[in-house]
């Protein structure tokens, strides 16, 4: 037995209808092509991945995650915090292929192999296989705050939560049934480590399946991350402390839709302050008489930082001449090289964030 998906009617058809509304608007952005969209959307996932680490306790600055996730630098194994953002991102990758092959299927080996990629350097912890034993999480004075099923019913339950993903209550919304996929798979926490994460995960393959137009700017992790006391407060008030899919799950799906209500203004407000960004370096860059190119590479480097084979590719150049637009522009004083060889990057200066940034 899992959850039972509640009747969206009251709040949560008024949550959800708002939601549909954003998640539109939302859409009919991306569909626009802006210049500026290929940038915000690398930010928005270099931000999923961060929060979605940070929420288990791993940390890395923004700088360092956004090298991880293009793989401009390499984690070392034996630092967990940097490895726990390049494995994620490496299942995050997968996600995305797995959103539109037209062969995809739901299976067990699904769900087990993105938690191998994403936890795959916790080698002690038996990624990419279901927990046997006994499981429990504990709070912060060290009680017991909620017990996993035994460990010979993880398997029987999650064949009943991946039938479920394949067939069951298919007219519910995206965003409903990923909520739901999140609480089915944290509630069974079928393995022995990295049960938040894939969780996440799975909620994330849920709403690239279901093909929405802006499925990678509609995350949540970045909202999980901010308000994790409320998040693991929903997860136990539904789960009552232990596997009880009796109880009612409109909390937790109440909280799920406000935390992509919240997401979804903040996207819209960043796609328009990247508009205001993008126009202010075309700006820029007409008054110094440089060619159009030197916006895509300016407004790359604010949303992250770049690098020469990244700007080449977008802008449609040559490496010499990309090679050549960066010393163009560290010349200038806009940007600043780190790293060398296949590691170097360029970031902005605080000179081209005055340049162009709008101040507080």
């Amino acid at each position: 037995m899992i959850y039972a998906t509640p009747p969206i009617d009251g709040a949560l058809r008024g949550q959800l209808d708002e939601l549909i509304r954003l998640r539109e608007t939302l859409g009919e952005e991306a569909r626009t092509r802006s210049r500026w969209m290929g940038s915000l959307r690398r930010e928005a996932r270099v931000a999923t991945v961060r929060a979605s680490t940070s929420i288990e306790g791993f940390s890395v600055s923004p700088g360092e995650a956004a090298a991880l996730v293009d793989r401009r630098e390499e984690a070392k194994p034996e630092d967990e915090h940097r490895m726990a953002v390049a494995c994620y991102a490496r299942a995050m990758d997968h996600v995305g292929t797995l959103g539109i092959d037209p062969s995809f299927a739901w299976l067990d080996r699904v769900i087990l192999d993105l938690h191998f990629e994403a936890c795959y350097f916790q080698r002690d912890k038996d990624p990419g296989l279901w927990r046997t034993g006994s499981i429990g999480v504990t709070g912060p004075d060290g009680a017991l705050e909620f017990e996993g099923p035994p460990g010979d019913r993880v398997v029987p339950l999650m064949a009943e939560v991946v039938g479920w993903l394949a067939a069951g209550d298919l007219d519910s919304d995206p965003v409903v049934r990923a909520a739901m996929a999140h609480l089915h798979v944290t509630s069974v926490h079928p393995f022995r480590d990295g049960n938040g994460r894939i969780s996440r995960i799975v909620q994330s393959l849920v709403l690239a399946r279901a093909g929405l137009a802006a499925a990678d700017l509609f995350s949540t992790e970045e909202y999980l991350a901010g308000h994790t006391q409320e998040y693991y407060a929903a997860l136990r008030e539904t789960q009552g402390g232990g596997y009880h899919p009796e109880r009612n799950a409109s909390g937790w799906v109440a909280f799920c839709l406000e935390a992509h209500l919240v997401q979804a203004r903040r996207r819209l407000q960043q796609i328009e302050s990247a508009g205001t960004r993008w126009a202010a370096l075309e700006q820029l860059v007409d008054a110094r008489g440089w060619p159009d190119r030197l916006v895509i590479v300016l407004e790359q480097a604010l949303a992250g930082g770049t690098e020469r084979a990244r700007y080449a590719a977008e802008a449609d150049v040559s490496p010499a001449t990309a090679s050549a637009d960066f010393r163009r522009l560290t010349d200038a004083g806009l940007l600043a090289q780190s790293g060398r060889g296949r590691n170097t990057g360029y970031q902005p200066t605080d000179r081209l964030r005055r340049d162009v940034e709008p101040r507080p």
